[in-house]
């Protein structure tokens, strides 16, 4: 794998080659310009990769499948009758028809992002907002291309064919005369937030592969995953590899362990005030540790930009800078005499900075607690919000700068000096706040003063705070009906977090900080072998705790992994309570399937197309005997008619019987 430096190096590779294709095309390679801003981590140099099956024909798949769905959902209708299972719409057979869209050579790639979903719903997505006059038909057939997508992702009954050629793959297509950046479906879901296909089974199957470590990039190109080949070894001490700090899962736990050791320090700190102001133990590790989250998120911003910047970068910064400035005020009033009123001051105002940050502590750890579901949902809804209070803000923004304009203008009508700026903006931010005082706008330009004021809070507390009461409910619902998706569109978006960016020596800061003396006194001399070796004992010694429990976990694992093997299981198949005696039990020898298929209902068929069906059978039946009857009664007639030529005088007889023969 490659290591820090090689890893910045190809993120400064990619950035110059995004550069490039920013200044030489328009359109659809802006729009995945702008698709690649939002990945979460610099991936690797896109020169050095390449697509699986050539970007051409990748591009010419993509054109079937979009006829495909264009006549499949010719017109407007209701979503649900698109998406819902066994929809009449997106039957069986359009699922078949899509898998053969590329032939046999490149099965593949129908599921893969370029030739179905990414690249077709982008196009129809894009078609919603340059043809609004048909916008619901296109937004209808972005979301038919999410249900095919689905179903073939969970219709691949080949597992490894489905984890290492399907979902890990790269592809890319033709755009604007040039192939794009390979992609793989798993990076691209979670860069677009396409919570349909993450949902799927075969995804998350996938992302639980790479969460534990059993898909590992491989050593000499990253971008390609292999099968984690000791996952099966009970050997205790095989798991203790520091490589496997590398394993998302176990990233994950030291994160959030070294959160806690963060939080128990500030907590030590903050409620040991020294009346001299020396910094005692715990402050100055927690200073480290805070130093080293600071050299983590400056490394990253100097070397990716602001493409991986987010709203956890801006909270985190922001308490890294009270952190500092606490610092600095200590540091400052150390400089001065002991017992003196400057140490005194300086010292006060540092643990009072100290003290106001300590919610921001607490609401820190909701960053690592996501992959608990319960915490995931929960920060999905408030992300959610967040989105939606920009229209209010944007909304109050205005109405606060006209009503400030109006205010300022009475006071200063009144040959008042602006003194009550302050006042004014005090008494708006109550109204806001939903405590409004009425108190003393009575002398600005009366009675228009006291007027606006009472106009404002109507306007503030009424309108626009149901507004944001209304977005939040919506967004509230919106999410929690799609709780399940949104929480593993969340998870997946953490594993890939690790993945995409991976360090060949994982530090996790604060260790980020002995990796950078490391770095600087051996590096650049001794030879990468040794340098390696230094590094594996270093991360050993850190991580020791945590790969003894890891190992634990990993070993019952093994164990497992080998008894689902001796059964013909899949590896991380778990035998649950109504699977264990099903082996002694033959329902279809019992005949109990044919009795449940007799039973079962038809999901797939409304009950008045049954009905109909019924009776159309009925008819033709119906038809089958009127032909037979009325072939019977011709042979009989021309029986007659044949005697009767021999048989003049029998006439009347003759015409009598062929009355009767049509009768019957």
């Amino acid at each position: 794998m490659p290591s820090n430096r090689s890893r910045w190096s190809s993120v400064d590779r990619m950035l110059g080659h995004n550069g490039q294709r920013a200044s030489g095309g328009s359109g659809s390679a802006h729009d995945w310009l702008q698709e690649e801003e939002r990945a979460l981590l610099p991936r690797f140099n896109h020169d050095q990769l390449r697509s699986a099956i050539p970007p051409p024909e990748v591009t010419k798949v993509c054109l079937r499948l979009r006829h495909l769905v264009q006549e499949c959902v010719p017109c407007e209708m209701e979503v649900s009758r698109v998406t819902t299972p066994h929809s009449r719409i997106i039957t069986q057979k359009v699922i078949q028809t899509a898998k053969e869209a590329g032939g046999n050579e490149t099965r593949g790639c129908v599921v893969r992002w370029p030739s179905h979903y990414f690249v077709n719903s982008r196009w129809f997505k894009h078609e919603a907002v340059a043809e609004l006059w048909d916008s619901d038909l296109h937004k209808l057939r972005a979301e038919a291309c999410g249900v095919i997508a689905k179903a073939l992702i969970e219709t691949e009954e080949d597992i490894n064919y489905l984890l290492y050629e399907v979902l890990l793959r790269r592809y890319s297509y033709i755009a604007n005369g040039a192939p794009t950046p390979p992609v793989n479906v798993i990076e691209k879901a979670v860069d677009l937030h396409a919570v349909r296909v993450i949902g799927s089974s075969g995804y998350q199957k996938c992302i639980n592969y790479l969460w534990r470590g059993w898909l590992v990039q491989d050593e000499n190109d990253p971008s390609v995953f292999v099968d984690y080949k000791d996952k099966d070894n009970p050997n205790f001490f095989t798991h203790m590899d520091p490589d496997r700090m590398r394993a998302p899962r176990n990233q994950n736990a030291a994160q959030m362990l070294l959160s806690l050791v963060y939080l128990v320090l500030y907590t030590a700190a903050i409620n040991s005030v020294n009346p001299s102001g020396e910094l005692d133990g715990a402050e100055v590790t927690l200073y480290l540790f805070t130093l080293g989250y600071i050299c983590d998120e400056t490394m990253k911003v100097y070397k990716a930009g602001y493409r991986i910047l987010g709203f956890w970068n801006a909270f985190n910064a922001v308490l890294y800078s009270f952190l500092t400035v606490s610092l600095v005020f200590r540091i400052n009033g150390l400089t001065a005499s002991e017992g003196s009123e400057t140490r005194e001051h300086y010292s006060k105002l540092s643990y009072n900075m100290l003290a106001f940050v300590a919610p921001m502590f607490w609401c820190r750890l909701m960053l690592y607690l996501d992959s608990f579901r319960f915490f995931g949902a929960m920060l999905v809804v408030l992300k959610v919000m967040m989105k939606e209070s920009v229209i209010f803000f944007a909304l109050l923004i205005v109405v606060i700068i006209g009503f400030l304009q109006a205010f300022i203008g009475l006071d200063l009508a009144e040959d008042n000096v602006a003194n009550d700026v302050l006042f004014i903006v005090e008494s708006m931010t109550k109204a806001i706040m939903q405590s409004p005082e009425f108190e003393g706008f009575e002398a600005f330009g009366p009675p228009w003063g006291i007027i606006l004021y009472y106009c404002f809070t109507f306007v503030v507390m009424i309108i626009l705070l149901n507004i944001l009461i209304a977005l939040y409910n919506s967004a509230y619902e919106d999410i929690y009906e799609n709780a399940d998706d949104e929480y593993l569109a969340l998870f997946s978006q953490k594993t890939m977090q690790f993945v995409r960016a991976p360090d060949e020596n994982v530090y996790i800061p604060p260790f980020n900080l002995v990796e950078i003396v490391i770095s600087a006194l051996f590096e650049w001399w001794l030879p990468k072998h040794i340098y390696e070796v230094i590094n594996d004992y270093v991360m050993a010694f850190l991580y020791s705790p945590l790969l003894f429990v890891s190992a634990y976990f990993e070993t019952r694992t093994a164990h497992r992994v080998r008894h689902n093997r001796s059964r013909g299981d899949e590896d991380d198949d778990v035998v649950e309570e109504w699977e264990q005696m099903a082996h002694e039990l033959d329902l279809e020898v019992e005949g109990w399937f044919k009795k449940c298929d007799a039973v079962k209902p038809n999901m797939e068929d409304d009950p008045a197309v049954l009905e109909i069906r019924k009776l159309r059978s009925e008819i033709d039946e119906l038809k089958t005997l009127v032909v037979e009857i009325s072939k019977a009664a011709e042979s009989k007639i021309a029986a007659l008619s044949e005697k009767s030529k021999a048989l003049p005088m029998l006439k009347p007889l003759r015409e009598e019987s062929t009355f009767w023969a049509l009768v019957s």
